[in-house]
């Protein structure tokens, strides 16, 4: 590293001449984190664990999972004397590691824990909530509260719009919300994403979008996801797209107003487990293109995460309905579907990139499956475009049981 200030090689000696050796890593370097995983991830492997080929921060041996993120650890075990004996050798071996035992997990990385009857838990986020709320000055008391998180018609760029009223820090506020949202609030992910998009020069329609979904966070401040695990249910996925849902905008000239919204949630035993509001990075020419795409990106989260299951499911047993793991993938598109499951290449669809037929083999051999489903049950759609708040609060709560 170089000299820091303070330090005094002598008379003539320039500084910038010189650096210095470390001997071991400091914390803040760049390198830091990557020193940090590889020590742990070799005392790991030495007591027995194998790195996860589908996530490299989860790490497994018999009887026992470690969850790793920087340096807070989830530890899974059914036996707590092989908890406790794996915190004894970090603790005593060679390397003496220092740590805090939280004990049983009811926080973690801000995200409150709340264990209800049986196996039913709730993921919330009350502080972070607050946070968002006085950066954006929000209070009951000067703003109504709001039902739903967005409403349309959706954002676009508003260059010759008026500038902002409130000098709060929009990269800050999007920051925060990016996180919630990622987190305990799959409700607001449409909302964020595209309020994220203007992150370079917001206007004062971006900026009353924020304070809209503050509004609603308002009255939905102590919500989170209320897990109620169903054993009857397996490994499935929720996907849809919204066709050319910007070309409302009039900004004809710009292309990014007819990119397609892609939604999917990832469910195991009827609970959410990771969900995406994004923009798809090509144009489609049909609906039938726009929900084909969204499929593959789709496919492209759920292929890994059917491989983690799988590997988990050799230390605990997990439920699911039939011997190999089938991927129940519910699309409310049958062009979409014919296309999954047909090698067939058509003139309406010959076109479509190569790349996003790379899940055309699971759907061959089985492993994924492709239901249809009613569009008014489609739990994706809550991803992809503003909704009125009858359907909106069905949506929200069959994905985060309130």
């Amino acid at each position: 590293m170089e000299i820091p200030p303070g330090v005094d090689l002598g008379p003539g000696i320039e500084k910038r001449a010189y650096c210095i050796l470390l001997k071991s890593s400091l914390y803040g370097l760049k390198q830091a984190s990557s020193n940090w995983y590889e020590c742990l991830k070799k005392d790991l492997v030495w007591r027995g664990f194998k790195e996860s080929i589908a996530d490299p921060c989860v790490f497994i041996k018999e009887g026992m999972i470690v969850l790793v993120y920087v340096d807070d650890c989830i530890l899974i075990s059914k036996e707590k004397s092989m908890l406790e004996q794996f915190m004894h050798s970090l603790a005593n071996d060679i390397e003496n590691f220092e740590f805090t035992d939280e004990g049983s997990m009811d926080k973690y990385l801000g995200v409150e824990i709340e264990k209800l009857n049986g196996n039913e838990f709730i993921l919330r986020q009350p502080f972070l909530i607050q946070r968002i709320l006085d950066l954006l000055n929000v209070t009951a008391e000067s703003y109504n509260k709001r039902d739903v998180p967005v409403i349309g018609p959706l954002l676009g760029r508003d260059e010759s719009g008026p500038d902002r009223k409130h000098d709060w820090h929009y990269r800050s506020a999007i920051g925060m919300l990016g996180y919630l949202q990622n987190s305990t609030r799959p409700d607001i992910s449409m909302a964020v994403h595209q309020c994220a998009r203007f992150n370079a020069c917001p206007k004062l329609c971006h900026e009353k979008a924020v304070k809209y979904i503050a509004r609603y966070l308002l009255s939905t401040h102590d919500k989170g996801i209320h897990y109620k695990p169903d054993p009857t249910r397996g490994l499935e996925c929720f996907v849809d797209a919204d066709f050319a849902g910007g070309w409302t905008l009039g900004e004809h000239t710009n292309p990014e107003c007819v990119l397609l919204r892609t939604g999917f949630v990832i469910m195991y035993a009827g609970c959410p487990l990771t969900w995406s509001s994004k923009l798809q990075t090509e144009i489609a020419l049909s609906t039938t293109e726009s929900e084909y795409i969204a499929l593959s990106q789709a496919m492209r989260e759920t292929i890994p995460f059917m491989n983690l299951m799988m590997e988990v499911g050799k230390v605990f047993p997990l439920h699911n309905p039939v011997p190999k793991f089938h991927y129940k993938v519910f699309e409310d598109n049958r062009s979409c579907i014919k296309v999954a499951e047909s090698p067939k290449y058509t003139p309406r669809t010959k076109h479509i990139a190569i790349k996003y037929h790379h899940f055309r083999s699971y759907v061959a051999d089985g492993t994924i499956k492709i239901y249809p489903i009613d569009s008014k049950d489609q739990l994706a759609d809550i991803f992809t475009k503003p909704l009125d708040k009858a359907v909106f609060t069905k949506l929200r709560k069959s994905l985060m049981g309130w």
